[in-house]
């Protein structure tokens, strides 16, 4: 009688790959890659369930993986599995942290206060066949070993993120009230970042004083809403410095709200280590 081969977790078996490659795809998911103990991601993962279901304790809160759902987990959170269908079935996308230099992909920043507190969103069979589709893409630029081949991923990567983060906006009206100030406050940001920096206008947008708003913020996302104001202004002015190089720096800094180039500057300083001009050099 054929003995069953033991279930190896791709993780496990291709880890350098992901630190060479920076994104990985890996199909035939079913379960998480320890047995019996935790498991901390040092990678940012993507995580689409085909069928089946897996429980787990996400941190100290239960979450769960099934058919039409993806998860977001980011770096260095808790996972413990609770339980899981014999027929559970998953495609991960791994990200290795250095991928985040690509200016391109700083919308994973801007969506981890969404995701952080709850990885995982539920989309209807229309949703879940375009994520699907948009993996495929990734599969194929892999299996052609195509030219560019890492950039590529990337642009994928960030249309599947963009695109996921859309369904989950829709979903907007299903988030429990008491998380809505924060869903509220990313709406706002989106589209009021370039030209108010203060967390006051934020709050008086969701009719709350402004301490008040800033605690519900903190509470809900696990960040200060000054941090998320910084970090919409940072990733767009990285995307401006590396994309449009016909824009200079006064054109930047005016269209990131900034009267002044000698104050973006200092801004951008202050937030990153590098003065702007270093930035668009080294990119």
């Amino acid at each position: 009688m054929k003995k069953t081969q033991p279930y190896t977790h791709p993780i496990t078996l291709y880890n350098q790959k992901i630190k060479e490659e920076g994104i990985v795809v890996f199909d035939d998911v079913r379960g998480l890659p320890t047995i019996g103990e935790p498991y901390i991601s040092p990678d940012y993962v993507i995580c689409i369930g085909h069928r089946g279901r897996i429980d787990l304790m996400y941190d100290d809160m239960p979450d769960y993986s099934e058919a039409h759902t993806v998860g977001v987990i980011f770096p260095n959170h808790r996972l413990v599995k609770q339980s899981k269908t014999d027929d559970y079935l998953a495609t991960l996308i791994i990200v290795d942290a250095s991928v985040l230099n690509d200016p391109m992909l700083q919308i994973i920043k801007r969506m981890r206060y969404r995701y952080e507190p709850h990885p995982c969103v539920k989309l209807d069979k229309h949703e879940y066949k375009m994520i699907v589709n948009v993996v495929d893409g990734m599969r194929e630029i892999v299996r052609l070993n195509m030219p560019d081949r890492r950039m590529l991923l990337s642009r994928l990567l960030e249309f599947l993120l963009r695109l996921l983060s859309f369904y989950r906006k829709n979903k907007l009206e299903e988030t429990p009230v008491e998380k809505r100030v924060s869903e509220q406050f990313q709406n706002d940001l989106v589209q009021h970042f370039r030209q108010h920096h203060d967390v006051a206008f934020y709050a008086e947008k969701a009719c709350l004083s402004t301490k008040h708003f800033s605690d519900v913020v903190k509470q809900e996302t696990g960040h200060t809403a000054t941090y998320w104001i910084h970090s919409h202004i940072v990733a767009e002015a990285k995307m401006l410095l590396h994309l449009r190089h016909d824009l200079n720096m006064q054109t930047i800094a005016d269209m990131l709200g900034f009267n002044e180039q000698a104050s973006f500057s200092r801004y951008f300083h202050r937030e990153t280590g590098m003065s702007p001009t270093e930035f668009r050099e080294g990119n």
